[in-house]
């Protein structure tokens, strides 16, 4: 049977994390035909030994591996690239997006609303240090003030969007941070949704906050040039009834 939803996991050295947060997506999702596509982003540690092990018992589950570390953006366009469902739901492979908010990303897309172009969520009560909560609000409001994306947790790797929409949106890296706004640039309706935060078990965070900063200002600036460069028409068929009549006009 053809997947209808593709869920797609970024992932590097996620060791010990990948096992319960697989097998936990499997069940959420065990009534609705799916795949589970996880892109191992050049893992160092144990990652793709679990991963192998998983695919013996997961007919749904799907491993693609880069030969080096691309980052987070790359690994989701590999994944959505290789996707054979026509609707796609993202979240991060450390265990701190629980599945269970997996059916509030996609309930909405239920309902048939053809503008609807993606469901962001949106964290509450996180699970990380001050700093790095700090850090994520002052970028988002300064993103917010400039892109006008009305959301204030883009960086939330909870996301779901139908694959087309996704293809004709241009591509960078680390556009996953700025989906919505790509999103909004294309004339499509953008909603959010409340997710739950969990903190991480195995691991660390592949990025510090300085980092973050200095790739976000590049990345920022250049969403926002990509936005006022896009001109947007208002399609209208042309029917006999709208040509005008030029036989008496010379």
């Amino acid at each position: 049977m053809t997947p209808h939803i593709s869920v797609i996991l970024p992932a590097r050295d996620e060791a010990g994390n990948i096992t319960d947060l697989l097998s936990a997506i499997v069940i959420i999702l065990a009534d609705r035909p799916h795949e589970i596509i996880v892109i191992d982003d050049a893992s160092t540690d144990g990652t793709r030994t679990e991963l192998s092990a998983l695919q013996s018992q997961l007919t749904q589950l799907r491993v693609i591996c880069h030969d080096r570390s691309c980052g987070q953006s790359a690994a989701i366009r590999s994944g959505v690239l290789a996707a054979r469902g026509t609707l796609i739901v993202t979240l991060d492979a450390d265990g701190q997006n629980p599945p269970r908010n997996l059916l509030a990303l996609l309930a909405p897309f239920d309902r048939g609303d053809a503008a609807l172009g993606l469901v962001q969520g949106q964290r509450v009560d996180r699970h990380d240090r001050w700093t790095r909560r700090l850090a994520s609000t002052l970028a988002n409001g300064i993103r917010n003030a400039l892109l006008r994306d009305g959301v204030r947790d883009s960086g939330c790797g909870l996301k779901a969007f139908p694959r087309d929409v996704y293809l004709a949106l241009p591509y960078f890296d680390h556009i996953h941070r700025f989906m919505p706004a790509m999103v909004a640039r294309e004339g499509l309706r953008v909603m959010t949704v409340h997710v739950t935060h969990a903190p991480r078990t195995f691991g660390r965070s592949k990025y510090g906050n300085l980092q973050r900063a200095a790739v976000g200002i590049v990345d920022l600036l250049g969403a926002a040039w990509l936005i006022r460069r896009r001109r947007l028409p208002r399609a209208q068929e042309l029917s006999r009834a709208t040509i005008p009549d030029l036989r008496g006009a010379a």
